[in-house]
């Protein structure tokens, strides 16, 4: 069945709310800003139209991805083939109960909307993730986490379905979170909304941390170019980007991506770079540190698609 067909018939069984297209430049669609042409691209905005997308394509046997923000992801040269399905659910509840608040925010929802939001409700225990890239679903996948928290910490319970389209609500301890990882990483449930459990706090002391996260991020992280953010997992025993850097690499470039001057964890897209010149540049890093330290490095990004055909 031809690509047009597929789209032809998603686009009516989908709600008007949701967007489809063809032949759609995931560059678009990822913060490295890099990346080949998705065969179909779905935004679903409601749980329905990801039921929807999820039956037709197991129905007709088509390749399903499924990704967030992008924030990060990287996406090879050659793009990614069947159907590319972006969570755009969206939604915010704010529950108060006793003493505690229960926030109910829908997996498309950004970090730094739902911070802003939280610290004019006077809401304290997000603050370390106002400045975290991407959305809540990606956050609660790898369990972003920064400034000594994590969002293992604050999720109470999490609302996902399976690739069969059935809703499951998950407790905190059946996500299994564990450093930048969750059950979500698996690809085997989709994120549809979250619960996270925070307190009452002081908009200034908020304002306060929230001004200083963002200040540290500006003065120690590449903000100014392109990336996905940190390239590599911490090690259980050293700083990844410490060996980095002490293996001489800060500056190092392949093609357009470059090992940041500013902090050797990040690789950065300089303006012109492809998916290829990012992993060949991984690699590198990855043998240069073996050689010199012989630690293995583990890649925190997540990479999609296929190499371009030369």
């Amino acid at each position: 069945m031809s690509m047009d067909i597929i789209s032809k018939e998603l686009k009516d069984l989908i709600s008007k709310e949701s967007t489809i297209k063809i032949k759609e430049d995931m560059s678009k669609h990822t913060s490295f800003r890099v990346g080949g042409l998705a065969d179909i691209f779905i935004i679903a905005k409601s749980e329905e139209d990801i039921r929807t997308v999820l039956d037709y394509t197991n129905t007709h046997n088509i390749p399903l991805t499924i990704i967030g923000n992008g924030s990060n992801l990287l996406v090879k040269d050659g793009g990614v083939r069947g159907v590319v399905l972006k969570i755009g659910t969206e939604g915010l509840n704010i529950e108060k109960k006793d003493n505690e608040y229960l926030i109910t925010v829908g997996a498309g929802v950004k970090n730094g909307f739902l911070a802003q939001k939280l610290l004019i409700e006077e809401i304290e225990g997000f603050e370390f993730a106002s400045g975290i890239p991407g959305t809540i679903g990606g956050a609660i996948r790898m369990n972003a986490g920064a400034h000594g928290s994590e969002m293992k910490d604050i999720v109470h319970e999490t609302k996902c379905m399976d690739k069969e389209g059935n809703i499951r609500i998950l407790s905190n301890d059946e996500q299994e979170f564990a450093y930048r990882n969750s059950i979500f990483s698996s690809n085997r449930y989709i994120i549809l909304s979250t619960k996270l459990k925070l307190k009452k706090g002081i908009y200034r002391e908020i304002k306060s941390k929230m001004d200083e996260y963002s200040n540290w991020r500006n003065e120690h992280q590449p903000l100014e170019y392109p990336s996905a953010g940190s390239t590599f997992k911490r090690g259980n025993d050293f700083i990844t980007a410490k060996l980095i850097d002490e293996c001489g690499l800060k500056g190092y470039k392949i093609g357009g991506a470059e090992v940041s001057t500013k902090h050797a964890g990040f690789i950065v897209n300089k303006g012109n770079a492809k998916a290829k010149d990012i992993l060949n540049l991984v690699k590198y890093i990855s043998d240069k540190v073996y050689e010199k330290f012989g630690k293995k490095i583990e890649l925190e990004v997540q990479v999609i698609g296929e190499d371009l055909e030369n």
